[in-house]
């Protein structure tokens, strides 16, 4: 059986497309210039008559089945979109595809949102020999608005901005299906699949903070994709092939010789990389047999392999540690992986014609790139740009991915923008149809804005960097004195939550595009746009219920009978913001930027913080703190804001603890 939400929104589709469609047809039925003279006039009014009588069914149809899948959160947005589209296309029916234009309005005052589009539409108009005013587009445009249970009222604002004001009771509804269902997304046509490429450390390497930087980006992302209903698969392309190998190997032979029977004691596998790159760069006889090794392990000869698959390990522990702080589950899935496949995507490249020889490379220029890519070197070996060929690849026809998401440092922007476009000139996928896609994201900086470094230069180990979080975390906890009024087992989880959740939200609340100050000081301050600040509102907005005595029973009730009401302009404003988190969503599914996400938690919060100032909860006697009422319509905004901040963090990673 198919999935009842996706066959819902497919039949919601499809009526909303013929309603497109008769709308036109009615349109040019009004107008009697495109009428030559005919003797079926009659015929066709009476048809203009049918035609408007099924206009009305579909839309009362489709209405009904809005109804149907309103146990998801509505984007209103995208309702108003719905809305403006029709009334703009019924205005302006000469205009292909004009500009629909709707945001959120900056200022209050104005209304609740703006539509922008009577100015674009004029120029188009213009272009075709049409003058008309951006207002008279406007007035126009508000004259063919549909019937629909949105707008309370709409006013034109200078050359052509029309000004759109919510109906309280419209919100007030949606506010009270998301206290009764709970943060559902909105249904997806079809479940596609993703594939997120992240974190990719390297083997016999520690890991640093721009790794940091790649594992909590790509988990966030993946953690959106799930909650918006795709199919997602974390991928770990780690650095686990190549001539490094080759040294590590024929190094680990002559200090740890018993390697094949007896696991060798390798605890700091950076100090062992750096003393087998030290003899490879000064021992000429030793850096002859690492290329031996490395011939060895290509051929897959078993002891080589072995000392291989050791080397990866005593790696893969150190990587979890990273990983189990952060709450990370990822595949691994390194370049070794792709080995095998790469003969295949040099064969496809050359049968096709479109690789050619360098300077005995095997080179590929794709269309629009001034560099090439190296598939194969002048010694016969493979590249990384035959490796992520194959990757994706693989991804495209094995994984049969809808969309792949790749992200690393912005430095290698470049290289993948010729990987991608070598991929399309060979007719692996359409940028139409799949998207394939590179999220860079820029350095970390220390507080002196240059590289973060240690003290003596070297580069940050990432596990030293989450052990200095933890304890800082602690000190914070304890100045405020919660260890006084906390379990020892309480107090643990929020040292974690706070140190692990205050690293991942200074990253996450930052444009990845940009660098950023990696600053303790800054992260773990409960002012201002920070994860210490926003899980200590949440706590605090939790605790307001079980003050005032009231239980999750209770809330459910109170949510199924009793209006939120929305009558104080505080009250109003934190309804509306509330209820932009799908709007939220689908710009950061967009443009993959999860600040967005982390500005409007803090708006949230800042919105919920004017709200409680300004409007009794609960009220107590002010002799005996006795609770003498409780206005539950305000305790259902309370419960709305906290399941919204609740989901906002579970998409970001981050860990919510109840007591603080």
């Amino acid at each position: 059986m198919s999935d009842p939400v996706s066959s819902c929104t497919a039949r919601l589709q499809q009526q909303e497309q013929e309603i497109r469609t008769l709308s036109a047809e009615i349109e040019s039925l009004k107008n009697p210039q495109s009428l030559s003279p005919s003797p079926h006039l009659e015929q066709l009014r009476d048809e203009n008559t049918k035609l408007k009588y099924r206009l009305n069914i579909l839309k009362r149809s489709l209405q009904d089945e809005r109804s149907h899948c309103s146990k998801s959160m509505m984007n209103v947005n995208l309702l108003l979109q719905d809305v403006f589209g029709e009334a703009i296309r019924a205005s302006c029916p000469e205009l292909d595809n004009p500009p629909l234009v709707v945001t959120p309005n900056q200022q209050a005052k104005f209304g609740d949102y703006q539509c922008n589009s009577a100015m674009a539409m004029a120029q188009m108009l213009k272009a075709k020999g049409i003058k008309t005013s951006p207002r008279e587009i406007a007035e126009k445009i508000i004259q063919n608005l549909p019937d629909n249970e949105l707008i309370q009222k709409t006013e034109i604002a200078g050359p052509g901005f029309i000004n759109v004001h919510l109906k309280r009771t419209f919100v007030s509804k949606l506010l009270s299906n998301l206290l009764v269902n709970g943060v559902q997304p909105p249904p997806l046509a079809s479940r596609k699949k993703v594939v997120v490429d992240f974190s990719s450390p390297n083997i016999a390497k520690e890991m640093h903070v721009g790794h940091l930087r790649s594992t909590i980006i790509g988990e966030s992302m993946c953690r959106m994709f799930e909650f918006l209903g795709y199919d997602v698969l974390r991928l770990n392309h780690v650095g686990d092939w190549g001539t490094q190998f080759g040294m590590l190997i024929a190094h680990l032979q002559d200090k740890f010789p018993d390697y094949l029977t007896s696991s060798p004691p390798i605890s700091d596998l950076q100090a062992f990389y750096k003393e087998s790159k030290k003899r490879f760069d000064e021992e000429e006889d030793f850096k002859k047999r690492a290329y031996q090794c490395v011939v060895r392990l290509q051929s897959k000869e078993p002891d080589f392999i072995k000392g291989w698959n050791l080397i990866c390990d005593v790696s893969r522990k150190e990587f979890q540690r990273v990983y189990d702080c952060l709450d990370i589950q990822i595949i691994e899935r390194g370049e070794s992986y792709y080995q095998d496949m790469m003969t295949q995507v040099v064969k496809e490249f050359e049968g096709k014609g479109l690789s050619e020889f360098d300077e005995g490379r095997k080179i590929v220029f794709a269309p629009g790139q001034s560099v090439p890519l190296t598939i194969v070197k002048s010694d016969g070996g493979y590249t990384y740009d035959t490796s992520d060929l194959a990757a994706l690849r693989q991804r495209l026809f094995v994984e049969k991915a809808d969309i792949i998401i790749y992200v690393t440092d912005s430095g290698q922007a470049t290289h993948f923008q010729l990987v991608f476009a070598a991929a399309q000139m060979i007719g692996w996928y359409d940028p139409q149809v799949t998207r394939v896609e590179h999220a860079g994201f820029g350095v970390v900086l220390g507080e002196d804005k240059k590289k973060f470094k240690t003290r003596s230069g070297d580069t940050v180990r990432l596990m030293d960097l989450l052990d200095e979080g933890l304890k800082r975390s602690m000190d914070k906890l304890k100045d405020k004195e919660r260890d006084k009024v906390l379990t020892p087992e309480e107090l643990i989880k929020a040292q974690r939550s706070v140190a692990f959740g205050c690293i991942k939200y200074a990253d996450l609340s930052h444009n990845r595009i940009n660098d950023y100050v990696f600053s303790f000081d800054k992260m773990l301050d409960d002012r201002g746009n920070t994860a210490a600040y926003l899980l200590y509102a949440l706590t605090r907005i939790r605790s307001i219920a079980r003050l005032a005595n009231i239980d999750e029973a209770m809330l459910r009730k109170a949510a199924e009978t009793t209006e939120v009401l929305l009558d104080h302009e505080k009250e109003w404003k934190l309804g509306k913001c509330i209820l932009r988190f799908p709007e939220v969503l689908q710009k950061v599914l967009d443009d993959l930027l999860l600040h967005t996400l982390c500005d409007f938690l803090y708006e949230l919060a800042t919105t919920f913080t004017e709200f409680y100032d300004s409007c009794y909860c609960v009220e107590k006697d002010r002799q005996t703190g006795e609770v003498i009422k409780v206005n539950m319509w305000r305790m259902l905004l309370c419960e709305a804001t906290a399941t919204i901040m609740a989901k906002g963090f579970e998409i970001l990673g981050i860990n919510q603890v109840h007591r603080m």
